[in-house]
């Protein structure tokens, strides 16, 4: 009786079916279009390292890049599937010492625009941290997309924290004397510093320093002048573990490895900053140490070696956690 009542009731609903053939399907579900807040982590020895994604920013390097032709910048990029016009990533990243809780540079902010960067906040707190947390933020550099997350409507960002940069940075970007001199496509940056700094200067936050220096234990300075009067990489070690952080040391991965020759429209001193970008491939590749990058592909870690007259990237593997082995440094 019970087969013979589901036989009926299939067979009552194939005739329904059957007559209204136009029934919809279910539809599918919409595409969400939207990436997931960026963070990725790694231990250094005791240090917790995490990468965040401020985003991106879509650049045209083949008109940017110097040093070098149009066409072979087109060449070259293509050779790795992309267009002239590159999607770049905007990294930064925390440091967790056990001390202290310590953010090198603090994105794009809000200066790019809606739809390029200003997404560093959200992933902190997808990181599990908040902007209170952050009691020092080291800054590589005064450009836009390394200082214009400090502050936003005139308030800081990051209240409880000290800002540290070096002197020459300072005394050039803050000094709204040097923007009348400076090249036309160089002086929104000072507008953009003065707005950005504003809050930590009244408050007394912002920390210079000069040279090599340690501003932290276990974090110290590398001068590394020429993309900007004082383009600083910061390298912190725990134990034997070390990581280097680059900043601009370079913009075009699938270019500057190979060509570290090449230079960029950015650059304050572009005879400086390619100096500066080879020795510091050689030494990377020489000491077998972890590089954090602000613009290679997120989340931007890895290690440089050599490769042929040129230098190639070999990003950090995927690990659930994992603690870097880093030989010296």
């Amino acid at each position: 009786m019970k087969t013979m009542k589901t036989m009926g009731t299939a067979l009552l609903l194939a005739a329904a079916l059957a007559g209204n053939p136009a029934a919809p399907a279910s539809a599918a579900a919409p595409q969400v279009l939207t990436q997931a807040p960026g963070y990725y982590r790694t231990l250094l020895g005791t240090f917790e390292v995490t990468a965040l994604s401020d985003g991106t920013v879509t650049i045209p390097l083949d008109e940017l890049l110097t040093g070098t032709s149009t066409q072979h910048v087109r060449t070259t990029l293509a050779r790795s599937h992309l267009a002239p016009r590159v999607e770049t990533s905007i990294n930064a990243f925390l440091v967790n010492t056990g001390k202290h809780l310590v953010l090198v540079d603090t994105g794009a902010g809000a200066l790019f625009g809606p739809d390029a960067g200003g997404r560093l906040q959200e992933s902190i707190r997808a990181a599990g941290y908040s902007a209170e947390q952050i009691d020092a933020v080291l800054l590589t550099h005064i450009h836009g997309d390394h200082s214009g997350g400090l502050s936003a409507g005139g308030k800081m960002l990051f209240p409880n924290a000290d800002i540290y940069v070096n002197r020459h940075d300072a005394a050039f970007w803050l000094d709204m004397g040097n923007r009348a001199r400076a090249p036309e496509n160089q002086r929104a940056g000072f507008d953009q510093a003065a707005a950005q700094f504003a809050p930590y200067r009244a408050a007394g936050k912002v920390k210079t320093f000069d040279g090599a220096t340690e501003l932290l234990p276990g974090i110290r300075t590398s001068p590394a002048v020429g993309h900007t009067p004082g383009h600083t990489v910061y390298v912190a070690r725990s134990g034997d573990r070390a990581l280097h952080f680059w900043g601009d040391m370079l913009h075009a991965q699938d270019v500057q490895f190979a060509e570290p020759d090449v230079t960029i429209a950015f650059d304050v001193d572009s005879p400086a900053a390619a100096r500066q970008r080879k020795a510091a491939l050689k030494d990377a590749a020489a000491g077998g140490y972890l590089v954090a990058a602000a613009h290679v592909s997120f989340p931007g870690i890895g290690y440089v070696r050599v490769q042929g007259k040129g230098f190639e990237w070999l990003p950090l593997p995927y690990s659930s956690l994992q603690r870097a082995s880093v030989p010296g440094g």
